[in-house]
């Protein structure tokens, strides 16, 4: 069975057992509406959903990137440089501490209603994985490369770039697909604060107004931008780590 057909028939079964939970407890529309109407929905209401998603994929995307350049340079500085590693690294698992959905409206107060507060918390929740990911990856470079640039009489500047990072990137790659997961949820949380777009935006707007099936068929929108976030990322690590 191929990959498409796996999909469908899964996408197929949900469909089925959605109407059925609808219809078997005769839910009504503004508790959970039926995937017609919410298929419906879908279509009728295309260009706005398009519109704020255009808004979150910008914020998303613009996260990711300096989630990503953020958590490089920051595992990079841990693993070449211990004084850093013993000030830095308790910070970092500290900062974990606090729950990141806590600190939006102190982002929204401090960056305003615009993208930066949305993009910042994005950067905020994936930096973690991705510097955790990567630098994890730094300190287990095999022995015998090391050993390897030992002999050669390597300095520790060319055996980090070119031996631990290289054997690295597997795992930088990993804190990536985890980011391309976790970057909507920061968006989608900085839009719930305070936005006038966006898909989380317009999600609130909908429930505030009642209109259930536009809430669902957001969140339908979120979840597919989020899939084809993941396939791209996962996609463009292996074209790369293969090359």
């Amino acid at each position: 069975m191929t990959r498409a057909a796996r999909i469908s028939g899964i996408t197929l079964m949900t469909l089925l057992a959605w109407q059925a939970l609808v219809t078997g407890f005769a839910l009504p529309r503004f508790i959970l509406p039926g995937p017609g109407l919410v298929l419906e929905m879908l279509w009728t209401s295309r260009a706005l959903l398009a519109e704020h998603a255009l808004v979150t994929t910008v914020e998303v995307l613009l996260g990711l990137v300096l989630g990503g350049i953020l958590g490089f340079a920051s595992a990079i500085l841990l693993a070449a440089s211990p004084p850093a590693r013993s000030v830095l690294r308790p910070i970092l698992v500290f900062s974990q501490a606090v729950p990141v959905f806590a600190l939006a409206p102190i982002l929204t107060l401090w960056l305003g209603y615009g993208l930066w507060s949305k993009i910042a918390m994005a950067l905020l929740i994936i930096y973690f994985p991705i510097t955790s990911a990567f630098f994890d990856a730094l300190m287990r470079t095999p022995t015998g490369w090391l050993e390897l640039s030992r002999m050669m009489n390597a300095s520790p500047a060319r055996t980090l770039w070119h031996i631990r990072v290289p054997a690295a990137l597997p795992g930088f790659a990993s804190g990536l697909r985890l980011a391309a997961v976790y970057a909507p949820i920061g968006a989608i949380i900085g839009e719930w604060v305070g936005a006038s777009r966006g898909l989380g935006y317009l999600m609130l707007l909908a429930n505030g107004r009642a209109k259930i099936d536009l809430m669902f068929a957001a969140l339908i929108v979120l979840a597919i931008l989020t899939l084809i976030l993941h396939a791209a990322v996962d996609a463009a690590c292996r074209r790369l780590w293969q090359s």
